[in-house]
């Protein structure tokens, strides 16, 4: 996940959260003794899901190298009696439940890899890992989560299977590498191959699925209580990448050169006008970073060229267009005003908007709060971004967030996802499998 949510504007709906409702179960959906079943099974694995989770957060794997990590998770799902397919969409896990009774299928998701962030919690099981990214050997951390996600659908498996004899249709467990971006770089044409939720979709993985549901676990909101909205829920991100050519010379006598620093500069401030006074941000919010720049060799010299990489986060594809057409014009044009030339390129990665349908979103929230005991609450839409976004292309599919802060630590002051101190409360996973696993059952079950 692209980072994140909002603290304080999480602690503003806390209240609405606080006097929400137990909607009634579908008449013919999960009721309360088959919660009650499922709570019994989730509960069982919950030593597991925490063995789990500090296994795989010990040992890290970076996106598309997740084999250790594919091996335990295959592994595990052979020993419940599933069909297991590996090797899916590069690393990933594939894992298929069929009920004792006919029915439709349904698909849950967790992601697999690891961040290049060098572990600072302090915690007896942290990560002394590294490994090769992008050609350099960096650290390598579970600052955003994912182990904690693989342990829940671990745990949600076997509960599940422990009631096989009862489901009415079929499960697909998917566990899914490269959630945080593609494991190689564009080649000579600026192609990146196929990789993470997208990869998966391409093998197979969505075959027959008629729904898919995920989860993300974080740290800055109210302990046990999940948060979700209808609609556009994260946002689509692109990568901006902007070269600056202007002409070298000495840094004494900048009036015999073109100064490419100088433009970038002027051009990462007018990029701010683009969301303050270009777009209308009263209809969907909008960010433009500009998060590295790169330029120059010594501190007397004035370099050829400079080069920018950012990121754009929208919530509607109009809105993303017009951005970035006006990225485009706004940055050309400042360039040019100095002599320079300014070349603009977005991609080669996009993340589409993670969007809950209306019709998904209101048939599933019954079972979402009757497994939370009403503990749900509407979020602010998030600027980060998932591609769990891939799936709901394809077929229908619902994403939310559990809370999870640390013991001890208040949400609107815990280390938030991909930080080197990022920590969640091993206790919240039974919530979250029991969740997922509700989830599904319910989709089972319902007309």
């Amino acid at each position: 996940m692209r980072p994140a949510l909002s603290a304080l504007s999480i602690a503003a709906s806390l209240v609405a959260a606080t006097a929400s409702l137990t909607l009634p179960a579908h008449a013919q959906g999960l009721d309360a003794e088959g919660l009650k079943a499922l709570d019994a099974a989730v509960n069982a694995v919950a030593p597991k899901m925490v063995q789990w989770r500090r296994d795989i957060h010990q040992h890290p794997e970076l996106s598309g190298q997740e084999v250790r990590t594919a091996r335990l998770v295959a592994e595990h799902l052979k020993k419940l009696g599933m069909d297991v397919q590996t090797g899916v969409g590069g690393t990933g896990v594939v894992g298929t439940l069929r009920g004792g009774l006919p029915g439709k299928v349904v698909a849950l998701r967790a992601d697999m890899d690891a961040l290049p962030v060098q572990e600072n919690t302090g915690l007896p099981f942290a990560s002394k890992a590294k490994a090769n990214y992008l050609g350099k050997e960096v650290p390598v951390m579970h600052a955003c989560g994912h182990d904690a996600h693989v342990a829940m659908l671990m745990g949600a498996a076997e509960a599940l299977a422990g009631m096989k004899a009862q489901l009415p249709g079929t499960v697909k467990f998917l566990f899914q590498p490269a959630e945080e971006g593609a494991p190689v770089e564009a080649d000579a044409n600026g192609k990146v191959p196929s990789f993470g939720a997208k990869a998966m979709i391409e093998a197979g993985a969505l075959k027959d699925v008629q729904a898919i549901y995920g989860l993300h676990i974080t740290a800055n909101m109210p302990s046990g209580v999940v948060g979700y909205r209808s609609g556009p829920l994260m946002a689509g991100s692109d990568n901006i990448t902007i070269q600056i050519e202007g002409r070298g010379g000495h840094g004494s006598s900048p009036w015999s050169a073109i100064d490419p620093v100088v433009a970038a500069s002027q051009v990462v401030l007018g990029l701010q006008t683009v969301v303050s006074r270009q777009l209308n941000i009263s209809q969907e919010p909008a960010v433009i970073t500009i998060g590295q720049i790169q330029g120059g060799t010594r501190y007397n010299i004035i370099p050829d060229n400079v080069e920018m990489l950012g990121t754009l986060r929208t919530f509607d594809e109009g809105m993303r267009q017009d951005a970035i057409q006006r990225i485009t014009t706004t940055a050309e044009s400042i360039a040019a005003s100095s002599g320079a030339k300014a070349r603009v390129r977005f991609g080669p990665v996009a993340y589409p908007v993670t969007t809950n349908p209306a019709a998904l979103t209101q048939a599933s929230l019954p079972a979402l709060n009757l497994a939370m005991g009403g503990k749900t609450m509407v979020i602010p839409k998030v600027s980060g971004s998932e591609d769990f976004s891939e799936f709901q292309k394809v077929t229908p599919g619902f994403f939310y967030f559990l809370g999870a802060p640390p013991k001890g630590k208040e949400f609107t002051k815990a280390p938030p996802n991909h930080s080197a101190l990022f920590d969640v409360d091993e206790d919240q996973f039974p919530v979250g499998a029991r969740s997922l696993a509700a989830l599904a059952v319910d989709f089972l079950k319902r007309p």
